[in-house]
C-alpha cells in the first residue's frame, strides 16, 4: 500500500522527508526535481495498550522498530517532535 495523500510526506519515526536536487542530462542541463522518500502505511501491534496503530514509515523506520522495539521507537519519535500522539 503506497502512501500518497492526507499529510506531508514525512516518516513518523525518523522524520525523513523529500529533498530537492537536480536531474542532470547527458548535455549537463540541470532541471530541478524532488527525491521522495519511500513511505508506506504500516500497522503495528502495541502490546502495552493491547491495540493496533497505523503509522506512515520509511523502510529505515521499519528496521529501527525491529531493532529497538515499537515502544522505544515511538518514545524517541515523540521526544524529537516527529509524532504528537499514538
Amino acid at each position: 500500500m503506497k502512501y500518497t495523500d492526507v499529510m506531508a510526506k514525512t516518516c513518523q519515526i525518523t522524520g525523513k522527508k523529500a529533498i530537492v536536487g537536480n536531474s542532470v542530462s547527458h548535455s549537463k542541463t540541470h532541471v530541478k526535481r524532488r527525491f521522495n522518500v519511500n513511505l508506506a502505511k504500516r500497522k503495528f501491534y502495541l502490546e502495552e495498550e493491547d491495540r493496533w496503530i497505523e503509522l506512515v514509515v520509511s523502510n529505515k523506520a521499519v528496521r529501527i522498530i525491529n531493532k529497538v522495539g515499537l515502544n522505544k521507537a515511538l518514545k524517541d519519535a515523540k521526544a524529537k517532535g516527529y509524532i504528537t500522539k499514538y
